[in-house]
Order: structure tokens, then sequence, then C-alpha cells
């Protein structure tokens, strides 16, 4: 009886529910680029500064753990630039924006999956090193990630590859699971 009781507490424990929240994904403008351009990387035109944090608040009722997820993704304006000194025209104003929002893109992408997966995740006593865990292994993954976006491109030079990474970046987020909200 006694071992049934504390089987039961420990599945309680683990049987908590998470709220997330998150911003909706947009189209970036020259306006998202207001730092300073960097001279001395001669390949990149352009440079995109997303962070990716997140927060919770935790609420223990009856010792069942309930954590309120915030994972916010911040386009930082003034650390993300353009050297306009490079731009040449309109179309290719127009192909450096597609490339960088290739690389906001993947930050979004990140931002959605550690939502989803702190959404499905059932939270014991260690709730703050499992969420640790879950956030630098999603973040790992996607800055491999956006590494091959820009080694595969070469900085949107290989219009091949940025094609091929434009589509694959659409198809993406185009199936991206629903979140998990209010669980």
């Amino acid at each position: 009886m006694i071992f049934k009781c504390l089987r039961a507490i420990v599945v309680l424990l683990l049987l908590a529910a998470t709220t997330s929240y998150a911003q909706t994904y947009r189209i970036l403008t020259t306006e998202d680029f207001q730092g300073t351009p960097r001279k001395m990387n001669f390949a990149a035109v352009a440079y995109t500064n997303c962070s990716i944090s997140y927060d919770y608040t935790v609420k223990r009722e009856r010792g069942i753990f309930r954590l309120d997820f915030n994972v916010s993704m911040v386009m930082n304006k003034h650390l993300s630039w353009l050297d306009k000194s490079r731009i040449k025209s309109p179309e290719m104003l127009a192909e450096v924006l597609k490339h960088e929002q290739g690389h906001y893109a993947i930050a979004y992408l990140q931002q959605q999956e550690v939502l989803r997966t702190f959404g499905r995740t059932r939270f014991g006593r260690d709730y703050n090193i499992v969420a640790r865990q879950i956030f630098d292994r999603i973040d790992a993954k996607y800055q491999k990630l956006n590494k091959a976006y820009e080694r595969e491109t070469d900085h949107m030079q290989n219009r091949v590859q940025q094609a091929s990474w434009d589509k694959y970046l659409a198809k993406y987020l185009e199936n991206m699971p629903p979140l998990m909200v209010g669980n």
C-alpha cells in the first residue's frame, strides 16, 4: 500500500502541466539592421543577430510542478547590420534580405522547437536542470544548422544552394507542428 502511494506521488510530480508563449514569425526589413557594419568580414554584406532565451514560473500544488514558460526570440537590431556601401541595386538588397531572412527563420524554428519540447516535457523536482539540458541540446542543433546554412550558401553567393535552402526553410516553416499551449 505504501509503495503504491509513493509511486502515485512520483507519477504526479512528473505530470506537471506547462503553458508556453511565443511571438509570430515576420519578414525582415532594412529597419531591422541598425548596427554598424564590420569591415573585417569580407564575405558578409549583412549580419543578423537573434537571441533566444527562456524563463518560467513554477507553481507547486500538492506535489505537482506546473511550469509556465516564456521563450523569447529577439531580433537584435543594434547588433544586426547591412553594409549599404556594398549593396549596388534594389535587386541585390532583396537578395541580401532574403538570405538574412534565412538566419531569422532558423532562429524562429529553434524558438518553436524549444517551446514544443518544453510543452510536452513533464518536469519533476529537477525541472531547472532538465529545462537547461533541453535548451542547450536544441541550441546546439540550430547553431550547427545556421553554420551549415552560411557555409553551403557561401554567404548567399551560391545561388543554387541559396534557392535550395530557401525552399527547405519555407517548407519547414509551413509544416511546423503546432505548439501545445496550455496542456
